[in-house]
């Protein structure tokens, strides 16, 4: 079973979503038979490499909300991340351009270690007030999660990857996906947003047992709320 997630590294939601998969993962049945593929998805592809400003300002300013309005936004996107054993500081948060991350991650799913790639990346960006679009940055943290250095510093100095990033996006626009994260199971079943992890382990049941009807699966007793949504 594959599961191919659109996101970006500097979404917060993304890294909850994440953090959801990872706990329905820990109760399906058949997690060794899934592969997960992350896939480009720039939220401000215009972004300088860092933005200035503090976060809460940002946040009001693109929902049109007041600074401590954006505070309160913090304060419940971490609220949501620690349910799901997840550490945020978002008062910390540098926000930059991410194509290069995503050009990263190209070389780490060809490298093997793409997942530990983004799970460092999200991290760095979200709790540690990394500076998530420069080059130095990027190369510290993905070789601390196992890419060579030789070969992150390459892709960085040159336009390797480019294309499988925008193809990436290309694809994400065919499937009138607008807003991350966005999971989708087989090629098929479709799970916008960062579900809870009950919806996305039933999801999953649900994807196995259309693509192996002879296998028995546990259930969880409950439909999907996103049954039969198909974009």
């Amino acid at each position: 079973m594959r599961i191919e997630i659109w996101s970006d590294i500097v979404c917060p939601w993304c890294a909850i979503g994440k953090a959801r998969l990872d706990l329905a993962l820990a109760q399906f049945e058949h997690a060794d038979d899934v592969d997960i593929r992350w896939r480009s998805f720039e939220l401000d592809p215009g972004a300088p490499t860092v933005r200035d400003g503090d976060y809460a300002t940002m946040l009001a300013r693109k929902y049109g909300t007041t600074v401590e309005g954006g505070h309160a936004m913090i304060r419940r996107m971490a609220d949501e991340a620690a349910q799901s054993g997840l550490r945020l500081n978002l008062e910390r948060a540098r926000p930059g351009n991410t194509f290069d991350g995503h050009r990263l991650l190209h070389l780490a799913a060809d490298r093997g270690v793409q997942n530990a790639v983004k799970d460092r990346l999200l991290r760095g960006y979200l709790a540690e007030g990394e500076a998530i679009g420069e080059h130095d940055t990027l190369l510290r943290l993905a070789t601390e999660a196992g890419l060579d250095p030789d070969d992150a510093r390459t892709v960085l100095d040159t336009s390797a990857y480019a294309y499988a990033v925008r193809t990436d996006e290309r694809e994400a626009a065919s499937h009138g996906i607008s807003g991350v994260p966005y999971f989708l199971i087989d090629g098929w079943y479709p799970l916008p947003g960062a579900q809870t992890s009950d919806v996305m382990l039933d999801a999953l049941r649900q994807a196995w047992r259309k693509s192996h009807p002879d296998t028995d699966t546990a259930t969880s007793g409950t439909a999907s709320a996103l049954d039969g949504h198909h974009d």
